[in-house]
């Protein structure tokens, strides 16, 4: 979708305009002490978006429901250190993909509310992110290869377009297919403003991890084709269908349908493990991909409000991040790393499916849950881009999930340690690219003691800044929130952020998010494995976060923050069967 504006983006000096326009966003975005960023100012629940994207008279394909496996599936923590034999493409394996990753994993209900929880984690459980396949002829789907829109309340595929039976095999290993995904801001921006463009972005790297934890599970590597542009993102998930709109010169309510388009964020290729490396060739699949708007695209996108509010930074924003075509980007397969397994009684003997289904944002923490030091330790190591680099230093996302970037990891992890056995309350950072390290100390506080604790295994690098009590402090940034102090740890993660727009460009900027929310993922996976619950936190006062480590300027940035600990639960809300649903569509 091309926007039609007179924003920066279309201006001479095209980067830096860009780069200009994105930290603009980013700035006038932050939460402070004293000022929040611009929102709704109570939540219009008659106009809240409906929260599944349709295309009406599209052919709907039910997909699968996994049956209880014939043998025991291997623990959670394995797929962790090598990735089991692939199995083919079925309708059975994509089913199970799917259901994984995607899909709905309980329905809630309390007093005359009922919703959704999916296995992808959401702000505000709002869900922006929508998902396409593109795919071979697969037995009992289609008679031939196919593009078509998942639809998670019903676990089935939109069949949008038939296309090419050579399309796929001209590029990728066999075997392969790909996962797309898209974001509709508006789904976000009803509850959160202009600071939506920002969760969104979240949202895209929970999704991007939900798939390649289950992808590992049925023995599938993944990886993000970056070098694609947007314009084939578009063509590709078929979303030119969605008109082009004018962007306002400000926050304007009204009747905005336009603005409920899907904006296309990345796709991944999805191919065997083991089939070592391929390349290619981007320019020729611009091409193939180029005859897409050609195809015979089937299904009418359902309205998902009467009303809106166009928040127009974030569409503005959302121009001066699309990504060109970069043909000459080279497509690389590393081999897989393995990420230490430290302490393997810290594991309740969960499956991959039985963690990712079962997983839940906490509402609150109990303040009592005390963390063993080796389990913390155990959870750290595999949130380590590298994984076990025999020596070496962490920096090139090679284990598992973080291997499906194809950047280096620009995300570190300020750690507030609450209630974790043998070791000492207080504020600790884990460093995820050593070759940050002296720039992070340099710009950091000079009195932080950025040593190793104790017992902390010598390839995790965490490093104690100071000691204390940080309870209450790490409620006050992030929006006077207790979920935040009453865990065992919190954390921010602060990015490499302005060296990294300069020296590749603005559409770096939702990409360090998607980090984040790989990462945040992870937290998510470990808590549950280990016994015990996540939250990601998207509320937190920006600049109160780097005045604590002493940061100035823009070099780096604190872009989400997490909670883990012993949950709370609520005994009024009843939990329901994913499927059948019931017959409401919230």
């Amino acid at each position: 979708m091309s926007l039609s504006s007179s924003s920066p983006s279309t201006l001479p000096h095209q980067q830096d305009s860009n780069e200009a326009q994105v930290l603009k966003y980013h700035n006038q975005t932050k939460h402070s002490f004293t000022n929040y960023a611009r929102g709704p100012r109570g939540l219009d629940w008659a106009n809240q978006p409906k929260p599944f994207r349709r295309f009406d008279s599209a052919p709907l394909v039910p997909l699968l429901h996994p049956p209880p496996p014939n043998q025991t599936p291997p623990p959670y923590s394995s797929v962790f250190l090598n990735l089991p034999p692939p199995k083919p493409i079925s309708k059975s394996t994509i089913s199970q993909l799917f259901f994984d990753s995607l899909a709905i994993s309980a329905w809630k209900t309390t007093g005359f509310s009922t919703w959704s929880l999916r296995v992808n984690p959401s702000s505000g459980n709002l869900h922006p992110t929508e998902s396409y396949i593109i795919a071979p002829a697969i037995e009992s789907v289609s008679d031939s290869a196919f593009v078509a829109h998942y639809a998670p309340k019903e676990h089935s595929l939109e069949v949008r377009a038939e296309i090419s039976s050579g399309f796929l095999p001209k590029f990728f290993p066999k075997g392969s297919f790909l996962i797309g995904f898209s974001s509709i801001f508006w789904r976000e921006a009803w509850k959160y403003g202009e600071r939506a463009f920002r969760y969104c972005n979240h949202d895209v790297g929970h999704a991007i991890a939900a798939v390649s934890m289950a992808a590992a599970e049925l023995g599938w590597d993944v990886k993000v084709l970056d070098g694609l542009g947007y314009e084939d993102l578009k063509k590709l998930m078929g979303l030119e269908i969605f008109p082009e709109f004018e962007i306002p010169a400000r926050p304007v309510k009204g009747k905005f349908p336009v603005i409920e388009f899907d904006h296309p964020d990345c796709v991944l290729v999805v191919f065997p493990n083991g089939v070592g490396e391929f390349n290619v060739n981007y320019r020729e699949l611009s091409m193939a991909i180029s005859r897409f708007s050609e195809l015979k695209w089937k299904g009418k996108p359902n309205v998902l409000s009467r009303e809106h509010i166009c928040w127009d930074i974030i569409y503005r924003t959302a121009e001066a991040v699309k990504k060109p075509l970069m043909i000459e980007h080279k497509f690389s397969i590393d081999p897989f790393h393995s990420s230490r397994l430290f302490n393997e009684s810290s594991y309740k003997n969960l499956t991959v499916s039985e963690v990712v289904r079962k997983r839940r944002s906490a509402v609150d923490m109990d303040g009592v849950h005390v963390m063993q030091r080796d389990t913390f330790y155990q959870i750290l190591l595999h949130c380590l881009p590298s994984g076990s680099q025999n020596g070496g230093k962490q920096g090139r996302q090679l284990g598992l999930p973080f291997r499906v970037l194809s950047w280096d990891s620009e995300v570190h992890a300020v750690l507030f340690v609450h209630k974790v056995a043998g070791l000492p309350s207080g504020l600790y950072f884990l460093v995820r690219n050593e070759d940050h390290f002296d720039d992070l100390k340099k710009v950091t506080r000079s009195n932080f003691k950025w040593a190793k604790p104790e017992g902390c295994p010598d390839d995790l690098p965490l490093y104690e800044l100071t000691r204390g009590d940080f309870q209450e402090l790490a409620k006050r940034i992030s929006c006077h929130q207790d979920i935040a102090g009453d865990g065992c740890f919190s954390l921010g993660m602060v990015a490499h952020f302005e060296g990294t727009l300069q020296n590749k460009s603005a559409w770096m900027y939702p990409r360090l998010f998607w980090e984040t929310g790989v990462l945040g993922q992870v937290l998510y996976l470990e808590a549950h494995a280990v016994g015990i619950s996540a939250t990601g936190i998207g509320c937190y006062f920006d600049d109160a976060v780097h005045e604590l480590l002493g940061l100035r300027g823009s070099s780096f940035q604190s872009l989400y923050h997490f909670t883990v600990g012993g949950p709370v639960l609520d005994k009024r809300i009843m939990s329901l069967p994913a499927y059948p649903g019931p017959a409401v569509d919230s």
